[in-house]
């Protein structure tokens, strides 16, 4: 990506990795780096599934899709865009996924920004979820793992306690061969394993607002 034109802004990427960004793919850098200032980055791909084909746990995941984090359901060859808008002022990016489901869009939101030191990601309508993720670079590709979940209950956060919280891991790298963007993320939870799942590729540009 682009740097921001405001001095000293960087994305909430930069702030937590620092120089390890460095060890990135190119293209994740650019990806994972400030947007600049009137710009957006956009993605167009296709995920490989998404979901969980675990019918049990469909109900939570309605419920969650109440608020636009996740959709019960198991599809293959879903296609997707997302549009990633920094946040003015902060070290922090707004996202919007669009999935193009069979049975209809679903839409997707979350803010992801640096607090004291980690990536901290508010998810759905109103940041009903919150995950705090700790980074690292494995093999020029960014891997995150959740070490702190809660929800928002009126006007109070609540944390899960770490026996019952569920485990999110997050993987993004770049394939030279196919030219495309991968990513993989899982939740798990304490006893039952993966309850929700997506992988998939993309492309992603840097362009205009206007």
């Amino acid at each position: 990506m682009s740097r921001s034109s405001a001095p000293g802004t960087v994305s909430p990427y930069e702030a937590v990795l620092g120089a390890r960004i460095d060890d990135l793919h190119p293209r994740l850098r650019r990806y994972f780096s400030t947007i600049a200032d009137g710009h957006v980055g956009v993605g167009r791909g296709v995920f490989d599934v998404v979901g969980s084909p675990r019918r049990s746990v469909w109900p939570l995941l309605a419920v969650l899709a109440r608020f636009g984090v996740a959709f019960p359901g198991y599809e293959r060859g879903v296609a997707f865009d997302v549009v990633n808008t920094p946040v003015t002022g902060r070290a922090a990016v707004a996202a919007e996924r669009t999935f193009h489901l069979r049975s209809g869009t679903a839409v997707m939101r979350d803010r992801i920004a640096h607090v004291s030191g980690a990536l901290v990601d508010d998810l759905g309508r109103g940041g009903i979820l919150r995950v705090r993720f700790v980074a690292a670079v494995d093999g020029a590709a960014l891997v995150l793992r959740s070490d702190r979940v809660g929800f928002r209950l009126g006007r109070m956060r609540v944390r899960l306690p770490r026996l019952v919280a569920p485990r999110v891991t997050l993987t993004e790298r770049f394939d030279d061969d196919r030219g495309e963007q991968v990513v993989a993320c899982t939740v798990e939870l304490p006893v039952l394993g993966v309850i929700y799942s997506y992988r998939g590729s993309f492309d992603y540009r840097i362009e205009s607002r206007g």
